[in-house]
């Protein structure tokens, strides 16, 4: 089975070819994506980038200030946006897709069902959002309306495991009713999106006489402008507030499984029914293992094959479960969860204190290392070309950055649309900030993406030659990483046995190696496939005569002796003659002795044997 390789793109932004940008416009004056603009030319080009997986991010009916009363959609109340387009994670309808992107709104499922089928047919599987923690305040499904949320609540207790949401009690925080939205106040819109449209009052007609806690936790009649004021937390049977659990565990198996567990269950079987084959799982850890446990068993049931990854950080102190939440939701049965951890260390190699180093620190623990979804961008996360991220170095930083994320381990690998092409998401577009991240709350298009789409010929067309040299690129990396080395082998992390080697990449002002310098080895005993990874992450510092000794374990890790004769093939794409590598015994170990390693660039050399001839006695 080849490696997972997922592309994510948001299609409001994807095949958007209108560059007008106006900061805060409307659908009508910046466009949208559509699902018919992910053609045939556009998914036969991913594929043959070497992508399996397609996440659709944004696909589920949410919250926003666009009218379609044609269809009996109106906009939604401004106080509830953040954006024009508005968050994709405010989700109004589990069992509907965003009108946005339909040419006739009124077939919206229809046209996205022709895309599932497309996708299908071009070899590629198809992952939407599965955002389990909260749903959109004014949510209310058309496609199923049995299966709503809250209508048989009882609001006046803020946790009883029969209820679908959490409620506000007399003497919670904030002064009791009505629920003050922190979009308007002393006469005045404060949200961005309020001073653009107009008609805020800081109240949402819906909950007047009681209101609900915010998606991210927050007890309070009045949520701050930097709390998820516009989604409100579903209730799985866990009362945040006291740790107690009300559904069925281990210790209690007899418990009832809750309400919202069922209707939770049956958005999965909906969408998997349409031939969805995975999910990312939003915030999963703010949700129960239990629940998850529950879940995935169900989901697998369905289709044996669904991929199932956890946006997941230990870290969250709004996170459930009693240990390593990342565990629990690969014991739970989820396929991956994110590496965090491996991103935020890269990044402060560059904007913080961080040596490559620090990286062998995530290797220690065997499964997060081989389950963890890795990345060097995604919609949360600032882009690599981003001005003042990253050091400042542009969009030739993932050529290092991805090379080791991607060579690590054998988990899921992620590629976020506009990263192979150097989008640097320049400038303020609404809601969204000039924050370096590109825009998921606003009508937009991606300049630099743009000049790829080319009018819908996904052709690169318009690309400069450094910017198809870098598409390039990340096509010869995800080729390489679905090899048997990294698609079924193992590691060995380098950087530890080469801290006192001065040929290691040290500079002069540094008294140890391995600050700009990362290696390790992969290998696969059925094959019987070596590589020696090896990067230099320095923007400018040209590394020459490099030494990477490889001690005795390495060698017994790779099945090799120091008297082997081998040779060392650079499998990557550089130039041939830009980097030879070569191998000397001494010791216990071997020395590769590499003739340069260039800032910002990766060398993955194959090892390949050869025959020796002795003379004879």
């Amino acid at each position: 089975m080849d490696r997972v390789r997922i592309y994510q793109l948001l299609p409001r932004l994807f095949g958007n070819r209108n560059e007008t940008r106006r900061s805060n416009g409307t659908l009508a004056e910046n466009g949208v994506g559509k699902f018919t603009e992910l053609n045939d030319a556009a998914l036969a080009s991913l594929r043959a980038m070497g992508f399996t997986h397609l996440w659709l991010t944004g696909v589920l009916r949410h919250a926003t200030a666009t009218d379609y009363s044609a269809v009996g959609l109106p906009a939604d109340d401004p106080d509830l946006l953040k954006g024009l387009a508005g968050s994709p994670f405010a989700i109004t309808d589990f069992f509907d897709v965003c009108p946005d992107y339909a040419l006739d709104s009124a077939r919206r499922l229809e046209e996205f069902q022709a895309l599932v089928e497309r996708v299908h047919a071009a070899g590629l599987r198809v992952i939407i959002d599965f955002v389990a923690n909260h749903v959109a305040r004014c949510y209310s499904s058309r496609g199923r309306p049995e299966l709503n949320f809250g209508g048989h609540d009882d609001r006046a207790r803020f946790f009883d495991p029969r209820n679908n949401f959490y409620y506000l009690q007399a003497d919670s925080p904030g002064g009791g009713p009505p629920l003050r939205l922190p979009t308007f106040a002393d006469g005045r819109a404060i949200s961005t999106t309020c001073r653009v449209l107009g008609g805020c009052d800081g109240r949402f007609d819906g909950e007047r006489d009681h209101g609900r806690v915010t998606g991210n936790n927050a007890v309070t009649w009045t949520p701050g402008i930097w709390d998820w004021y516009e989604t409100v937390k579903l209730n799985y049977g866990y009362d945040f507030t006291t740790g107690a659990r009300e559904y069925p565990t281990a210790e209690e198996p007899h418990k009832p499984v809750p309400d919202t567990w069922l209707k939770m269950d049956a958005v999965l079987a909906y969408w998997q029914g349409m031939g969805i084959d995975g999910f990312r799982c939003d915030m999963a850890h703010m949700v129960p293992p239990e629940f998850w446990q529950w879940v995935v068993a169900r989901a697998r049931t369905r289709h044996p094959e669904v991929f199932l990854v956890g946006e997941a950080y230990d870290n969250d102190p709004m996170k459930v479960g009693r240990g390593n939440v990342l565990h629990d939701l690969l014991s739970a049965g989820f396929d991956a969860v994110y590496d965090d951890p491996a991103y935020k260390i890269l990044k402060d190699i560059y904007d913080g204190p961080k040596w490559a180093n620090d990286l062998d620190a995530i290797t220690g623990d065997g499964t997060l290392f081989t389950h963890s979804l890795r990345y060097a961008e995604n919609h949360d996360e600032v882009r690599l070309a981003g001005a003042g991220q990253w050091g400042g170095i542009g969009m030739q930083v993932g050529r290092p950055v991805s090379a080791i994320l991607f060579g690590l381990s054998r988990g899921p690998v992620l590629l976020y649309s506009g990263q192979e092409v150097g989008e640097p998401a320049q400038g303020a577009e609404g809601f969204g900030a000039d924050d370096a991240r590109t825009t998921i709350f606003d009508y937009w298009s991606m300049p630099e993406l743009a000049k790829w789409v080319n009018d819908h010929r996904y052709d690169g067309g318009r690309l400069s030659p450094e910017q198809a040299a870098l598409r390039a690129f990340y096509a010869r990396l995800l080729a390489l990483v679905n090899e048997p080395a990294f698609r079924h082998g193992e590691f060995f992390a380098l950087n530890s046995a080469n801290v006192g080697n001065p040929r290691y990449g040290r500079r002069p002002d540094e008294g140890a190696s391995g600050h700009w310098l990362y290696a390790f080895l992969r290998y696969d005993a059925a094959s019987d496939q070596r590589f020696l990874v090896l990067v230099n992450l320095h923007r400018s510092e040209t590394f020459r005569d490099v030494g990477v000794w490889l001690p005795g374990a390495a060698l017994e890790f790779l099945r090799v002796t120091a008297g082997s004769a081998w040779q060392f093939h650079e499998r990557l794409g550089l130039e041939p003659g830009h980097a030879v590598a070569a191998a000397v015994p001494g010791g216990d170990g071997v020395m590769m002795q590499i003739t340069e390693c260039a800032p910002l660039s990766a060398c993955y050399f194959e090892w390949l044997r050869t025959s020796i001839s002795h003379p004879a006695p």
